[in-house]
């Protein structure tokens, strides 16, 4: 009924006139510390830790740092994590965890077990609910707001193991959907449970016309690969012929550029794009203005941040975090630097570093954004180059050469002293003439690549192009072809092992 479209929109655009621009003060991080602790204090950890001590000092902040280890999954899993997974009560969190989210990233390691408790699960669902008032800056049509909302996942069946319930968190939040919200989510829970991805797809292929879809949520490369399926089996000119009122595109975990030039092919007319940040260990951030690049970090969520500065002072050249690393909040954090975030959150994971590097775009608003992972990060010969950077050369080149280039990775190569490019690209294109423009726009960008380059510390780029395919092929024959999957863009020792031993197996 177009009344309830009416009321929706009215209703998400007070809600957002009332609430865009709180939570947004450093007072809201040191409510949120003082809370978890509070909170904590009796578990082991927080014993351990001296949870009790540190509330009682003036410095909450130093205190918390001077008590509490910088950590990652490894280390707080084999030190107090898997007690917790084993059904031990008051570990790291009070009473038992019962969900654990699986997470793998993009490193290709086995299945991390991520604690998800109930006070996380309520912290998704408030901010679901504030990302979807933001919309009111967009000025959509009445209709939007009655429609579809169309998730890209993984499988949402979740298994229980031991004394706990494991699976995606996308599992875990669809268990825990409003009642109300259920009818207008998309797909239904049957084949959202699908587990088999090339099976989800063709059965979101079948349903598709059935469907009328607002939004639509996921990782770019398995959202517009459905999309271009379902135009393709339809015999449509686009996607908005069979969803004429698709409005917005919500994304996360990797860069878009790449596949803008697929997506518009695949839309009838343009739509709104939104960058998401969140991930099984939380939600933390996401784009509130659709004219800023960065995303907007939810400070009032459940976790507290710190942002430890990626440089030599305190990560080597392996990426590791060392002993002392200087750790900032909220309020002193710079703009244009990167850092290695740190979460402490309500699911009990403490001084956790994630992996992650991100940039503030906007300090006074709170924006951030991603730009890349500590351990996806090349310095063979002292070139320090981020994969923000790797990605910017890659849209560029791309819009030079008038070359499409959804997928791509690199390594380095040891013996020969340079780096090795692979290109996946949808039409044959010359991988020297793309690996030169790739070259010059790196060193454009970053002044040590440039430096090492012209005093020949590191060698010529050596550079092959393939098809597209044979990435999303490498993935399926390593158990990694779903809608949750990543390729890695810059790969270790281990995985350029096993992508060169692929590609020699495909005569390439």
């Amino acid at each position: 009924m177009p009344i309830i479209g009416k009321l929706l929109k009215k209703t998400s655009e007070i809600t957002y006139r009332r609430t865009s621009r709180r939570g947004l003060d450093y007072k809201d991080q040191l409510k949120t510390l003082e809370k978890l602790l509070r909170y904590c204090s009796r578990t082991d950890f927080g014993t351990q830790h001296f949870f009790s001590e540190i509330l009682q000092e003036n410095d909450m902040v130093a205190a918390f740092q001077r008590h509490v280890p910088i950590t990652d999954y490894d280390r707080f899993h084999s030190e107090w994590l898997y007690r917790s997974i084993e059904g031990e009560r008051d570990v790291t969190w009070p009473g038992v965890v019962k969900y654990y989210a699986l997470s793998s990233g993009t490193t290709g390691s086995p299945s991390k077990r991520i604690p998800v408790t109930r006070q996380m699960i309520r912290s998704f669902q408030r901010t679901t609910i504030k990302q979807f008032t933001s919309v009111a800056e967009m000025d959509l049509p009445e209709v939007f707001f009655q429609k579809s909302f169309l998730a890209v996942g993984g499988s949402t069946k979740l298994e229980k193991v031991g004394k706990h319930i494991e699976g995606d968190m996308s599992g875990i939040l669809k268990k825990h959907t409003s009642i109300v919200l259920s009818p207008l989510t998309k797909p239904d829970a049957a084949t959202a449970e699908i587990r088999n991805w090339n099976e989800k797809l063709d059965k979101l292929v079948e349903m598709a016309p059935s469907w009328d879809i607002s939004t639509i949520a996921g990782v770019p490369s398995w959202c517009i690969m459905l999309m271009e399926r379902i135009v393709e089996h339809y015999k449509v000119n686009n996607i908005h012929d069979v969803w004429p009122n698709l409005e917005l595109y919500l994304f996360g975990g990797v860069y878009i550029e790449p596949y803008l030039t697929r997506l518009q092919k695949v839309l009838g007319r343009p739509v709104h794009i939104m960058n998401t940040y969140l991930a099984s260990e939380g939600y933390f951030a996401y784009q509130a203005r659709e004219e800023s690049e960065g995303m907007q970090m939810l400070l009032k969520n459940g976790i507290f941040f710190e942002f430890i500065p990626f440089n030599r002072d305190n990560f080597d050249e392996e990426g590791n975090v060392k002993q002392g690393a200087e750790a900032l909040t909220i309020n002193t954090v710079h703009e244009g630097e990167d850092y290695a975030l740190v979460i402490s959150t309500n699911a009990g994971l403490w001084r956790y570093m994630i992996g992650d590097l991100v940039q503030f775009t906007d300090v006074k608003r709170r924006e951030i954004k991603i730009t890349g992972r500590i351990k996806q990060y090349m310095s063979l010969s002292g070139e320090h180059l981020s994969l923000d950077n790797i990605n910017v050369a890659i849209q560029k080149a791309g819009e030079e050469l008038n070359v499409d280039i959804p997928e791509f990775c690199m390594y380095a190569d040891t013996e020969k002293q340079c780096h090795r490019w692979f290109f996946g690209t949808s039409h044959p294109v010359d991988a020297d003439v793309l690996m030169k423009t790739v070259d010059r726009l790196i060193g454009e960008l970053n002044d040590d690549y440039k430096a090492v380059r012209k005093y020949d510390t590191l060698k010529n780029p050596i550079a092959t192009s393939a098809d597209v395919g044979l990435f999303y092929q490498f993935l399926a024959e390593n158990g990694r072809f779903n809608s949750q999957s990543k390729f890695p863009r810059v790969m270790n020792h281990k995985q350029s092992q096993e992508w060169v031993k692929f590609l020699e197996s495909k005569k390439y």
